[in-house]
């Protein structure tokens, strides 16, 4: 898990819209990541939506967002349409980028311990390196925070 100051962990990944996400080449602007567990289900549902309403505020605070999670592009595109989402879903289908970033942990639930990604959002600075991270990620006010700490960058 990089820490604050280190340099975030560059990527190439497959994005809805048919573009390849390169983190490197999104250097020289603040770059929000928010790593989610699952496609359509109502946590995740409520963050995607809460990001994809303020891209122009983050876009306004030059900074580009991006959801992640394991979920194939088939799923990110049949997601991302049926809540007109407007930022792009990065799809980590191998884990490689979920487990640089450390958000790959095992979690339990009703006593069942699983593997799954822990919501986490990472905000990288302009030169690369990790501005910010926010584990255990709560949904509620959670995009304001993270627009307020971009605009304070």
């Amino acid at each position: 898990m990089p820490e604050i100051s280190q340099p975030a962990p560059d990527f190439t990944l497959p994005a809805t819209g048919g573009e390849d996400v390169t983190l490197s080449a999104l250097k020289g602007q603040p770059v929000v990541l928010f790593f989610y567990p699952r496609d359509d289900t109502p946590g995740c549902t409520k963050e995607s939506i809460g990001f994809s309403e303020s891209k122009a505020a983050f876009e306004a605070a030059g900074a580009k967002v991006f959801g992640v999670s394991k979920d194939s592009m088939a799923s990110h595109e049949k997601f991302a349409a049926k809540r007109a989402l407007e930022i792009p879903l990065l799809s980590d289908e191998n884990g490689t980028v979920c487990e640089d970033y450390g958000v790959w942990k095992e979690k339990n639930m009703y006593g069942k311990k699983y593997m799954g990604i822990e919501r986490t959002t990472y905000l990288i600075a302009a030169d690369g390196t990790v501005a910010k991270v926010w584990n255990k990620v709560k949904v509620p006010g959670h995009v304001e925070a993270v627009l307020e700490e971009v605009r304070a960058l």
